[in-house]
């Protein structure tokens, strides 16, 4: 099992419920082929660097969690076969990217 951190950017003329549904569905995708769920964050509606598809911004989504490495290639034709993501990447993180966004999960705790 190993540790996976996926940030994923969707359509920013899509509704509250389609936005929670779309995020649902790649949750679920995940927990069903035996990932197990970390943690996930809504960074919001943020301005994009660059238009991607004539779109100026996008509401990107935080997904951390373990699983098995055999299923990040059908994770990631989910992201391609559904037309709301507009952009999506996937990393493993090693031993230090896992302290690191555990100590910025904490930080964030504190906050809040």
């Amino acid at each position: 099992m190993s540790n996976y951190e996926t940030v994923f950017i969707l359509n920013p003329v899509l509704s509250e419920t389609q936005i929670e549904e779309t995020v649902k569905k790649f949750e679920d995708f995940l927990k069903k082929n035996g990932a197990k769920m970390v943690a996930k964050e809504d960074w919001g509606l943020k301005k994009l660097a660059y238009p991607i598809q004539n779109k100026k911004s996008g509401f990107y989504h935080l997904f951390e969690f373990t699983g098995p490495g055999e299923i990040i290639t059908p994770y990631e034709q989910e992201f391609k076969r559904d037309e709301r993501i507009m952009r999506f990447l996937t990393v493993k993180l090693d031993k230090h990217a896992v302290a690191w966004a555990e100590k910025r999960r904490n930080k964030l705790k504190a906050k809040a």
